[in-house]
């Protein structure tokens, strides 16, 4: 893994191979969306990590039971402190089907949705003049 940036990525429970996402997850009252994303990140990778900057937000419209939903997912730069791949906490597996390390020069090619393809590439040009 030396010498290339590396991201976790999950396959969402019911997904096929080889559909990778980026971890994310819903507000908990009163929770700040940087907190989010640690414990989601947690969560769907069993990985602890620190934030170093927001990437961006992606924005988009879904239907969900007869009814559009306008949702807003933020994104965040960080780096692995503790924890194995994979490891996911007890009763994540009603979630996660998989999760493991991708290359982030992969992430623009491998992501199944293009918001997190951009977030990806955002995130590989944001450290390409960050020495490993």
């Amino acid at each position: 893994m030396r010498g290339r940036w590396w991201f976790a990525a999950v396959r969402p429970q019911g997904k096929r191979e080889g559909t990778w996402a980026l971890p994310k997850g819903l507000d908990d009252p009163g929770e700040a969306p940087a907190d989010t994303a640690l414990r989601e990140g947690f969560e769907e990778t069993g990985v602890h990590a620190r934030l170093t900057s927001k990437l961006g937000d992606v924005r988009y419209v879904y239907t969900w039971d007869g009814e559009r939903v306008f949702k807003v997912v933020s994104f965040f730069l960080a780096h692995a402190l503790r924890g194995r791949i994979g490891a996911l906490p007890p009763g994540m597996e009603i979630e996660v089907a998989d999760a493991r390390w991708l290359r982030l020069a992969d992430g623009p090619r491998l992501l199944a949705y293009k918001g997190e393809r951009e977030m990806a590439a955002k995130a590989a040009e944001r450290l390409a003049s960050d020495p490993l």
